[in-house]
């Protein structure tokens, strides 16, 4: 059986996304498959994924480090790309994002892609970014 999970992304993470197809062409398909195990095991784990902490949010924030690009052949999970997103299980209980949404979205289980980028451009996530879209 098949979760429903919805997912949005930040203006931000589109534009991250934009910016990286450019350079590693199939991005977008690997980001697609990232999104069916997310789905399916949205929790941190690790060694492939953990939860940013020392944020001061209640917002469950998770990184994926282990991300696969097909453009970057040989390399399978050590691609350097990484992925980070907010998981909600219900919102009610887990503080509320800034992203506008319906009561009936709110109930529901749901991922928000903030940030991604390749570990060569930059050290660390834009925690700057977390905290301006979740509390």
């Amino acid at each position: 059986m098949s979760k429903k999970m919805q997912n949005d992304r930040l203006a931000e993470f589109s534009k991250d996304l934009k910016r990286l197809s450019k350079k590693y062409n199939s991005i977008a398909n690997d980001l697609e498959t990232v999104l069916k195990v997310l789905v399916v095991f949205p929790h941190a784990r690790p060694p492939f994924s953990f939860r940013l902490n020392n944020l001061g949010i209640e917002s469950c924030v998770i990184k994926v480090k282990k991300m696969a690009c097909q453009s970057l052949k040989g390399k399978g999970v050590n691609s350097g790309l990484r992925l980070v997103y907010a998981h909600f299980e219900n919102l009610e209980s887990s503080g509320r994002s800034t992203i506008p949404i319906n009561d009936a979205i709110a109930k529901k289980e749901r991922i928000v892609l903030v940030e991604i980028y390749h570990k060569n451009e930059k050290a660390n996530e834009d925690r700057d970014r977390i905290l301006r879209n979740f509390d």
